[in-house]
């Protein structure tokens, strides 16, 4: 194999790359980023390393959840807040119901691009570059919006960098003491009857918190908590530009976010974007959509990973309602090879359908079936379900048909806010949670079982 650099990708052919029309623009921007300070820290990585460690020893259970892109006209204190929180109720009733330890990363701070099925998008007869997230152009509809712009990295940059402080501030900061468990329930989401039942579980809590207390037990882990970034690594010259050298240990960061992955169209194994990141030492993830067999899943699992090191990779299933066929043969193979990787499904994105109306939507039902499926085939391979990562916000959006509320294709239109993908509200994502909770609890039985 060729010698890995941060630029090695550059020889590679690349996929769902914007065409810029100054390279020398581009070559400024990115001269620009490599002169400004890391956005992460290489000890906060490798205790990211640690904690998927313990979920692939069964020992922790990932949540990986946020928008499906982030934008720079969204973006303001109340709406991160908001994610935050949503992401801490689904954490606080997983932690309840599994009594493991979860691990949280935000699809935050970095998220800022997306690949698209076609290079261009056709309106009314005319053409122009489709819309690739707010780090390359903006969604408006003319030649001037649409034409890939390299100062907007550096604006995804900056913002990313404030989303990230904000982040540390209402983690470190008060926000995720689990004391306020009663308080991080969302106006909406008071409303309904999963408010209600929140309520309940946080009832519980702050009963066993009082008993705590009483004892004499008072832990930092209860006042405090670390909520990781992950994005896409789509933009490799972003990425290389933010790539840093470890002084002590002379490895390589990717210091625009403590996690990675890779997504389902960019993970050729002979293509750029795994040739970038199977360089970097933060934990990585890749996305197995349908097309996915298990010989091409070991080559790219010995690509990224070839130390076998637990926590570093995590295969992100997207399957939709081909699973039941696609995935046992993945999970059979990954397991005969003794090939440690975390287990995750991602149950959005292959149930993106449209409706009548041309709408992208997303049927609730069949993510709850997705995630249904996914649980029991780990239960009968014999291997362990480790996380869910889901696109998902905290603003009182209607953009998922199905839940508690029972959102209707009629109901679409009222707040429908999404650049790209449509996304779970606060309840939907709270109704997830307690649906997956029930599967950690049968897993700790299993596992308790499995002990004795």
């Amino acid at each position: 194999m060729n010698k890995w650099t941060p630029s090695s990708w550059r020889d590679k052919p690349i996929e769902q790359k914007p065409e810029y029309p100054d390279p020398s623009k581009l070559s400024r921007s990115e001269s620009r980023l490599t002169k400004f300070p890391p956005l992460v820290f290489s000890n906060e990585v490798q205790e990211l390393k640690k904690q998927l460690a313990k979920v692939n020893g069964r020992e922790a259970f990932l949540l990986q959840g946020g928008d499906c892109a982030e934008s720079f006209d969204d973006f303001n204190a109340t709406n991160i807040q908001d994610t935050c929180k949503v992401i801490l109720q689904m954490a606080v009733v997983l932690t309840y119901a599994g009594s493991c330890q979860i691990v949280k990363v935000g699809r935050l701070a970095g998220q800022f691009a997306k690949p698209r099925s076609s290079k261009t998008e056709i309106i009314d007869g005319v053409e122009l570059p489709s819309y690739f997230g707010d780090a390359v152009n903006d969604i408006t509809f003319t030649k001037d919006a649409r034409t890939p712009d390299p100062n907007r990295l550096i604006q995804t940059y900056n913002q990313s960098a404030t989303t990230l402080n904000l982040l540390r501030a209402f983690t470190k900061g008060g926000l995720a003491d689990l004391h306020q468990v009663h308080q991080w329930n969302l106006e909406f989401v008071k409303e309904s009857p999963l408010g209600e039942r929140y309520q309940n579980l946080a009832d519980r809590i702050g009963e066993a918190l009082a008993f705590m207390e009483a004892c004499g037990v008072d832990m930092p882990s209860i006042r405090e908590t670390t909520l990781y970034t992950s994005h896409e690594a789509l933009l490799l010259n972003y990425e290389e530009a933010l790539t840093r050298q470890d002084a002590l240990t002379g490895d390589w960061y990717d210091y625009s976010a403590h996690m990675l992955w890779v997504g389902d169209r960019t993970r050729q194994s002979d293509k750029a974007h795994i040739e970038f990141i199977r360089g970097i030492k933060n934990p990585i993830g890749i996305k197995a959509g349908p097309s996915m067999d298990p010989d091409e899943l070991i080559r790219l699992i010995d690509l990224v990973n070839p130390q076998n090191e637990a926590g570093r990779l995590t295969i992100i299933a997207r399957i939709g309602d081909l699973i039941t066929k696609k995935l046992p043969p993945l999970i059979k193979r990954v397991k005969k090879e003794g090939r440690n990787v975390v287990w995750c499904t991602d149950p959005m994105h292959s149930n993106t359908v449209k409706t009548h109306k041309g709408i992208k939507t997303r049927s609730f039902d069949h993510i709850l079936e997705e995630v249904k499926n996914f649980f029991e085939i780990h239960y009968a391979e014999g291997t362990y379900a480790g996380g869910i990562h889901c696109e998902m916000t905290g603003q009182n959006v209607t953009e998922c048909i199905g839940g508690a509320e029972e959102i209707t294709e009629n109901k679409l239109t009222e707040k429908y806010f999404t650049r790209c993908d449509p996304r779970l509200n606060a309840n939907q994502a709270l109704e997830l949670a307690f649906l997956i909770s029930e599967f950690l609890k049968k897993a700790r039985v299993k596992n308790n079982y499995n002990k004795r």
